[in-house]
């Protein structure tokens, strides 16, 4: 049993993602990943593993990547649905992907700013401040959308042209984030500080740096919430940002956020900041095959 408790079995688990691999694959595939793997079921042991040790199926595939202190390891990617069974069936219950594909690893192509609540708050915060970031970056001519983590939080995710680096990016993220708590200070805090966070909502910008990882959209995890996305977040209620999925509903239903594509084709309709030009969102180019 992967989730007791739940009834959900790995077999459930194998199903559900041959059932939305379709959808999915456009946001994992090809990507460094870190796998979450619980080998006895979620309420037991679990470990995260993002490099290749060897012993797992073709179908999860490696590569090299330097790392900062110059050594070379190898990390996980994905390519087709086989892979999301075989890491299915290797005991993976999450799925948590960096923000470059394996082409341009060095150039990230989306940014990500966590909305993590304090306790106490309830989720019709997370989604007015999930809101107020969104238009915050389409008045940068950055189209974003929400994903609703699993946890207490959202993720707004913009997606990128590939041409910055991880540094830039960052900073780029750091800038709105940090007007956020400076502009509205008893309500937004930029800093990981727990004694700084107490009745705020937290604005992670740090998930932008190299090597940082983000829940995968579409990816399950019983009994504690619904890791797809959200593109309407006026329906989620203050209890289902949390909420567990069931499986056989969403293998009927489909997921806004994962059917919009990769949402960069739009071209920006006025001139951007100088800062952030080449931050636009556009079309994504041609993938080169991978091994």
């Amino acid at each position: 049993m992967v989730y007791p408790g739940r009834g959900v079995t790995k077999a459930d688990l194998v199903a559900y993602y041959a059932a939305v691999a379709e959808r999915m694959l456009p946001y994992i595939a090809k990507r460094p990943l870190s796998l979450l793997r619980c080998p006895q079921g979620r309420a037991k042991y679990c470990f995260f593993q993002k490099h290749d040790t060897g012993g797992f199926p073709d179908a999860m595939k490696s590569l090299l990547i330097t790392e900062k202190d110059g050594s070379r390891e190898d990390y996980f990617y994905i390519e087709d649905s086989a892979g999301l069974i075989a890491g299915t069936q290797m005991n993976v219950l999450e799925w948590h992907l960096w923000g470059a594909d394996i082409e341009q690893v060095e150039k990230p192509e989306r940014i990500i700013f966590d909305i993590d609540p304090d306790e106490g708050l309830g989720f019709a915060e997370v989604r007015s401040a999930a809101r107020d970031i969104s238009k915050a970056l389409a008045a940068l001519d950055l189209e974003s959308y929400p994903l609703v983590t699993g946890g207490k939080g959202v993720h707004v995710i913009a997606p990128l042209r590939p041409a910055m680096e991880w540094a830039e990016v960052k900073a780029f993220c750091k800038a709105p984030a940090q007007r956020s708590a400076d502009n509205e200070p008893d309500r937004f805090v930029a800093t990981m500080s727990k004694a700084k966070r107490k009745g705020k909502l937290f604005i992670d910008y740090l998930r932008n740096e190299r090597g940082s990882t983000a829940i995968a959209p579409g990816r399950v995890a019983p009994g504690r919430g619904a890791g797809g996305g959200a593109g309407q977040l006026g329906r989620v209620g203050d209890h289902q940002g949390r909420q567990s999925v069931h499986l056989g509903r969403r293998r009927r239903t489909g997921q806004p956020w994962l059917t919009r594509g990769r949402a960069i084709s739009r071209q920006p309709s006025r001139s951007p900041r100088p800062c952030c030009a080449r931050l636009l969102p556009g079309t994504r180019p041609a993938r080169a095959s991978a091994r």
